[in-house]
């Protein structure tokens, strides 16, 4: 058996080895368009930054291992620039000279490519994407020769977003540019609060709902007319399958150039699979088509196909987009669907915010997470999380993500069984609290309100703070009055019990207690999901985007 397979890196490469592990007889002919069969693209941003410091650490596997290891014979500077499934060749250019080569079994793993969208006076500056290795060594290149001062980033995503921290690390002055209303698009802008503050905190310009225009030498002009400078530029808005070359090969594409196949990664041709992030796959949650280029997927596919081509038959199950990102000390995570996928496809839901601790609360060290988690209003079954944190994060978010994966619901989330030592976690875990919420939720003890609907409580209702005095001394919600909870059942006399009682705290705990507290006397209650503190996050952020706002609109001046 012949197989080809068409890239190399997470996807091919892995496809090539698990075939050699299956059949020690096949020839595997693998053909990669660069010169680097495997690296590291998850960490090109670390070397631009100087935390990873050998070049040779990005490189995963070279030519040579690669086919003393698994008898591959690999190719690189190999583009191949059509398929014709009927002959079962593909063309491939290799320098100045093309040739064609025959398949039994072909595999395509071409990745993907970044938009680079044709933006006036590009020219003029100095404009980079992020990709691969070559990439890497540009913009590191660029960083140490020229030095220069400034850096917009174009797109915050998760490669924009850790670019611009490497870029920091490095002494520029870095401004970020989004055109959505926030950064991330896996999360929402709810979630997305703190990491615009966090943005800020670190001394970058954010620019939220604003796209480049064009460009000039001093840096990048958007679409209010505001002009960012910009020594440099960083466009990181996206990606799009790199599969130009399929097109007249028969082989069924989507509306975005993405392949698609079955749960087998079976392509409409015969003979001929398809995986990583060039390929559309179902979504665990929605059961919609989706692209999800991520490393994990394109890995577990790799291996999948290997499986198939030696005559398994093994399904991939679809993809749910589990991520995470450091961002200097802060960490964000996200898996499954979030809220406003779900508000636009009409799928009912429910959410609640929570608060917690990464450690004991009284060894030293430990910091606070935001966790979202979303599930089915009627069955509790986790939909989607998002968290947003510093230390720990990374272990919630692969507990909710195990959650989402296998439909487990709130209650299940109580049940898990999670290891417990002071410095690493509460007797509690977050993940457990969430799983207490979600139930007080279906049972309807707690009745949520959040952060969005603040200022549309209707007037004849009543507002409470349960926090401290001291605590209330440093800001309240407009509107509310303080009775500490410890008072509470005290001073019941000055509430009008008659009228729906809108409680906050700082995180929901407190709030939660005195909604029971409320209830059980003859109140309606409803208790802020997240309390004051994820209220005081989406205030501070809404002041600072009306600031820039104002400043991006005043006579043309030149934002600093």
């Amino acid at each position: 058996m012949k197989v080809v397979i068409v890239g190399g890196v997470a996807g091919g490469a892995g496809c090539a080895a698990r075939l050699r592990r299956n059949d020690e007889t096949a020839e595997i002919i693998m053909l990669e368009r660069g010169e680097y069969i495997s690296y590291a693209n998850c960490g090109l941003p670390y070397y631009v930054g100087g935390v990873i410091t050998d070049k040779e650490a990005l490189q995963l596997q070279t030519p040579e291992r690669f086919h003393s290891r698994f008898r591959v014979d690999v190719r690189t500077g190999s583009e191949v620039t059509a398929v014709d499934t009927e002959k079962k060749t593909v063309t491939v250019k290799h320098g100045d000279a093309c040739y064609e080569e025959s398949y039994d079994k072909l595999v395509l793993s071409p990745g993907a490519a970044p938009v680079r969208p044709a933006i006036p006076g590009m020219e003029k500056n100095r404009v980079f994407t992020l990709r691969n290795i070559p990439d890497t060594y540009r913009i590191y290149d660029f960083v140490k020769e020229q030095k220069p001062a400034s850096c917009a980033v174009i797109g915050a995503g998760f490669i924009g977003l850790e670019m611009a921290e490497n870029l920091a690390e490095q002494g520029i002055a870095v401004s970020v540019v989004e055109g959505a209303a926030h950064v991330m698009p896996p999360i929402d802008m709810d979630m997305a609060h703190g990491v615009h503050n966090y943005i800020r905190a670190q001394k970058m310009n954010l620019y939220l709902g604003q796209t480049c225009t064009s460009m000039d030498e001093n840096g990048v002009v958007l679409k209010d007319g505001s002009h960012v400078p910009a020594d440099m530029v960083i466009l990181s808005i996206g990606v799009r399958p790199d599969t130009g070359f399929l097109k007249d090969s028969g082989i069924c594409l989507g509306q975005r150039g993405e392949i698609l196949v079955n749960e087998y990664m079976e392509t409409s041709a015969a003979d001929v699979y398809a995986l990583g992030d060039a390929v559309s796959v179902k979504h665990v949650v929605s059961g919609e088509t989706v692209l999800i280029p991520l490393a994990s997927p394109a890995n577990k596919q790799g291996r999948i196909v290997g499986d198939n081509v030696s005559g398994k038959r093994v399904a991939y199950r679809g993809s749910q987009g589990t991520s995470i990102m450091k961002f200097f000390d802060m960490t964000v995570a996200v898996t499954g669907m979030k809220e406003e996928a779900l508000l636009a496809a009409g799928r009912p839901y429910r959410k609640v915010i929570t608060t917690s601790a990464s450690q004991a609360g009284y060894y030293p060290g430990g910091e606070m997470m935001t966790v979202k988690t979303i599930f089915e209003p009627d069955t509790g079954v986790i939909l989607g999380a998002q968290i947003v944190g510093g230390k720990g994060v990374d272990k919630r978010i692969d507990d909710l993500a195990n959650a989402v994966r296998f439909g487990l619901t709130g209650c299940q989330l109580q049940e898990m069984e999670l290891a417990y030592a002071p410095p690493f976690s509460s007797a509690k875990d977050p993940v457990n609290m969430a799983g207490y919420v979600i139930e007080n939720v279906l049972e309807g003890t707690m009745k949520p309100f959040y952060v969005e609907d603040v200022d549309s409580i209707p007037a004849d209702t009543v507002k409470l703070d349960v926090r401290t005095e001291e605590e209330c001394a440093g800001g309240m919600i407009p509107g509310f009055v303080n009775i500490p909870l410890d008072s509470l059942r005290e001073r019941m006399g000055e509430l009008d019990l008659s009228k729906t009682i809108y409680i906050t705290c700082q995180i929901g705990l407190r709030g939660y207690l005195a909604q029971r507290i409320l209830e059980q006397n003859g109140a309606e209650t409803c208790n802020l999901s997240g309390g004051y503190r994820f209220y005081q996050m989406m205030e501070q952020d809404k002041k600072a985007m009306a600031a820039v706002a104002g400043m991006c609109t005043a006579c043309g001046m030149e934002v600093k």
